[in-house]
């Protein structure tokens, strides 16, 4: 090894799961690469935007529109990867959210796919069973879109399409922003 060179498992305290650090170590650097391109766009969403509403493949490969909810209805977004442990704190509270209001808003999924396969994620909603339709972001399309900037992004869209919510992290509380887009 090259003197100021190091491996996964020198810079990962998960020794024992590599995988999980080298698919994180990715992560980290894709949005290291594209925080330039990100901010020189011109405007990446946020509340009172408009919210995109790009085509992300289903675990089938097959194009979902995001227009056929947004714009038409409320729409709960969660950028989420089975290895995310900030993913995995927020599941509780989508999960109450989810009974609570989704009978009136669309809560979609989306896996980022870094370190994923669709497998992998078939595996996870099948012992985990969350309360979203799930997409497989394997263009990046979403991600680009909504300049997402971590596992468990969440970005609440009103039924006229406008963005009232963005947060990461596993202690969100969005429960005000889904009460604003569900009332009258």
């Amino acid at each position: 090894m090259h003197r100021g060179s190091r491996r996964v498992a020198d810079v990962c305290p998960m020794r024992r799961h590599a995988s999980v650090c080298r698919g994180l170590l990715a992560l980290a650097a894709a949005l290291a690469s594209a925080a330039p391109a990100v901010g020189a766009q011109a405007g990446s969403p946020t509340i009172g935007d408009l919210a995109p509403a790009p085509v992300v493949h289903d675990l089938d490969g097959k194009p979902v529109d995001l227009g056929a909810w947004i714009g038409r209805k409320p729409v709960f977004l969660e950028f989420w990867a089975t290895w995310c442990t900030s993913c995995a704190a927020l599941m509780p509270a989508v999960r109450e959210a989810h009974a609570r209001y989704g009978d009136q808003v669309e809560f979609v999924g989306i896996n980022v796919t870094v370190g994923e396969t669709p497998a992998r994620v078939r595996e996870y909603l099948a012992r985990h069973q969350p309360p979203f339709r799930t997409l497989y972001d394997d263009q990046g399309e979403s991600q680009r879109a909504y300049a997402v900037p971590a596992t468990s992004y969440v970005v609440i869209i009103d039924r006229q399409g406008r963005i009232v919510y963005t947060g990461a992290g596993g202690t969100q509380r969005f429960d005000e922003a889904l009460k604003r887009v569900t009332a009258g």
